[in-house]
C-alpha cells in the first residue's frame, strides 16, 4: 500500500512539472546564441525561422509552386558545410520539394536576392538523420535566388 501512495505521489509531482525545453525551443536558443556570438541581427517568422535578406533581388518572388534557380552552401551552426552548389554551377529545384524552411524563406527573396535561412530541425529533417546532417540539427544556408521560373 505504501509503495502504490509513493507512487500515486510521485506521478502527481511529474504531473506538475512543465517540460522546458522542447526541440522548438532548445532550436530557437541554438539560433539566438549563434547569432548573438556572431553579431548578427536577423527577423524571425511566426513558423520559428530566422533569415537575414542581405539583397532582396528585383522582379517576382518565388511561390511554393516555382522552380527555383540558386546558388547555395547548407552548413551547421558549427561550421561544418553538408552541402553546396559549386563555384561556377547553380542548381534548380521545385520548391515544394524542399525543406519547409526554403519553403518558407525563399519567397521573402526575389529574383537575384541573397539571403541567409536559420531553420530550426522542425523545419528541417527534424528528428531523422539525413546524410552527414545529424537529427535534430539547425540548418544554416546562405542562398542567392539566380532565377524563378
Amino acid at each position: 500500500m505504501k509503495l502504490i501512495s509513493l507512487f500515486f505521489a510521485i506521478s502527481l509531482l511529474l504531473a506538475g512539472c512543465k517540460v522546458i525545453n522542447t526541440q522548438p525551443e532548445m532550436d530557437d536558443k541554438i539560433i539566438q546564441r549563434f547569432l548573438i556570438i556572431n553579431n548578427l541581427i536577423a527577423q524571425k517568422d511566426a513558423s520559428g525561422l530566422y533569415y537575414i535578406i542581405t539583397s532582396v533581388g528585383t522582379g517576382i518572388s518565388p511561390s511554393v509552386t516555382s522552380t527555383i534557380e540558386v546558388k547555395y552552401t547548407g552548413y551547421l551552426v558549427d561550421g561544418t558545410v553538408f552541402e553546396q552548389t559549386e563555384t561556377d554551377k547553380t542548381s534548380t529545384f521545385l520548391l515544394a520539394g524542399l525543406i519547409k524552411g526554403w519553403q518558407i524563406g525563399v519567397p521573402f527573396m526575389k529574383k537575384g536576392g541573397k539571403a541567409t535561412l536559420f531553420i530550426p530541425s522542425g523545419l528541417a529533417y527534424g528528428n531523422y538523420t539525413s546524410g552527414n546532417i545529424p537529427a535534430n540539427s539547425v540548418l544554416i544556408y546562405d542562398i542567392e535566388l539566380i532565377d524563378v521560373k
